[in-house]
């Protein structure tokens, strides 16, 4: 009796379960139309925003300031500067490894097919494969302590397809990224892919911008100072919603400091994620689903301004799909369809099909029902991963300026808890498989003996580092053990750091006269 009651209440609430599980409902030419409307729109942003890439730091984009756009544009751009479409020929190298070994591809063989890729990289993605291919795999090779720029946009550019291979499945696209942004980034790093990523996927079941970006931030610890940005935002979207400039100004004043890009620290540059993301919003939030509006808001808020405008031109053709994108956009995009992006056998044409395929084998992997006329996708309701935070009780207080050559040894001193030493071994383009032999003597004691590849696409993104030294004084030596000539290690600059507390005292202390 007492089996027969347990079996009919565990029915019962496999029943109820079941009755409580939304299912979004889609054609499959509706599926097909929104992916072709990411993977367009993401390929038209960046297009767009190409010119700007980096130009304006710090600062807006005047109103007056042209970006080109006309017929034949895309095509010209993609065959003569190809390097510009990092942001999907980065997303491509993770589709077609899953296209070769399935959507259960390992991690390692992700990580290989980046790290050993023909094309250049720099910042979280440089670091991430100068660590791959010597031996730190990931998640470590993302980790602040292994990778300096483990914060900044690099998985965030290169979600995209975890998105458009997740539909209606934010939870789905989150495990795709805790496996593949891992590699590069860490952190609020690691969560402009996941936010991003979540964007897409209910890109497919919302018109609404606002919901999107809103019920996307769910998968984004709360603690977490991406998420406390994003949040800012939408908040200052709702305080100006007529006004997108007062809403940067906003996130310039609050949001601007960055202390682990090295490039960035004392600088107008800001690669980081965040700051980054908060103008993907904008443009999206003010953008108001108008696709010409969002393109031109994400991109004159500067900084990354062709990644930016390429993730929201994505997450609003997704919505929108490709046949919704205004016929002024797609321009020349037919003829550009069949090119081959650069590092890559796929084109825009194949990457449609093979991405509504992943996707179909995606939604089936999660309980979905594909059908001849209708597709049934599990509704997820959104989740946080879990928390995670770069550079923690780290703060810049210095930056020394070198700029010579190191020819056998050189020294420094500091006072604080770390220190970023930046310079320059390789030259752009070079293949030269010379490496420098470095030993890096931290108060007496070898912290590492490291390669220094002279050849760009394995070099060392900065020559050495370490945060988590204890608090006083100490002693830097670099030994060069094997100068040759006819090849320079040059040293540019070092960051010095110290704890948050001790810092924020310091400055308060300056304030009041004290020092």
């Amino acid at each position: 009796m007492k089996k027969l009651f347990s079996l009919v209440t565990f029915l019962l609430f496999s029943l109820v379960t079941l009755a409580q599980t939304q299912l979004f409902n889609i054609t499959p030419a509706a599926l097909q139309n929104k992916i072709k409307g990411g993977w367009a729109g993401q390929t038209i942003g960046v297009t767009f925003g190409g010119p700007m890439e980096f130009r304006y730091n710090g600062t807006m984009i005047n109103t007056y300031q042209p970006v080109p756009w006309y017929d034949g544009y895309l095509k010209k751009t993609m065959l003569e500067n190809p390097g510009l479409y990092d942001d999907l020929y980065m997303d491509l190298t993770f589709v077609e490894v899953f296209e070769r070994e399935g959507l259960q591809a390992p991690i390692a063989s992700h990580a290989k097919a980046y790290a050993q890729a023909g094309y250049a990289l720099w910042h979280a993605n440089q670091a991430g494969r100068y660590n791959i291919l010597n031996g730190i795999m990931p998640p470590a090779s993302g980790h602040w302590k292994n990778n300096p720029h483990a914060d900044c946009i690099d998985y965030q550019i290169e979600c995209d397809f975890a998105g458009l291979m997740s539909p209606a499945m934010p939870n789905a696209a989150s495990q795709i990224s805790d496996q593949i942004g891992h590699i590069m980034n860490y952190g609020d790093g690691y969560y402009g892919g996941v936010y991003l990523g979540a964007c897409y996927t209910l890109a497919f079941v919302h018109n609404d911008i606002n919901k999107i970006v809103n019920e996307a931030l769910k998968t984004i610890p709360a603690q977490s100072n991406y998420y406390k940005c994003i949040s800012d935002v939408i908040r200052w979207h709702k305080q100006y919603p007529n006004d997108w400039r007062k809403t940067w100004l906003e996130v310039q004043n609050k949001w601007s400091d960055d202390i682990g890009c090295p490039d960035g620290v004392f600088a107008p540059f800001n690669i980081d994620a965040t700051v980054n993301s908060a103008y993907v919003v904008i443009g999206l939030l003010y953008g108001q689903g108008d696709f010409g509006k969002t393109v031109e808001i994400a991109t004159r808020c500067g900084q990354d301004a062709d990644c930016n405008p390429s993730s929201a031109a994505g997450i609003l053709g997704t919505m929108l799909g490709y046949d919704k994108i205004p016929a002024y956009w797609k321009l020349g995009l037919k003829e550009a369809e069949d090119i081959d992006f650069k590092y890559t056998t796929t084109s825009l044409n194949k990457v449609y099909t093979i991405g509504y395929r992943h996707a179909l084998k995606n939604i089936e992997m999660h309980g979905g029902k594909v059908g001849a006329n209708l597709i049934q996708i599990p509704l997820e309701a959104p989740k946080p991963v879990r928390f995670e935070q770069s550079f923690t009780d780290v703060y810049p207080v210095e930056r020394l300026w070198v700029n010579k050559p190191l020819k056998d040894e050189y020294s420094f001193q500091f006072e604080g808890t770390g220190f970023v030493v930046k310079g320059e071994m390789a030259k752009w383009a070079s293949l030269d498989p010379y490496a420098f032999d470095l030993e890096v003597w931290v108060d007496g004691a070898l912290m590492e003996h490291v390669k220094l590849p002279v050849s760009f696409t394995t070099r060392r993104h900065e020559v050495t580092w370490k945060y988590d030294l204890a608090h006083g004084k100490h002693d830097v030596k670099l030994k060069l053990v094997n100068p040759t000539a006819g090849y320079e290690c040059k040293l540019t600059d070092i960051l010095i750091y110290q704890e948050k507390a001790i810092r924020v005292n310091d400055q308060k202390n300056y304030r009041l006269g004290n020092l």
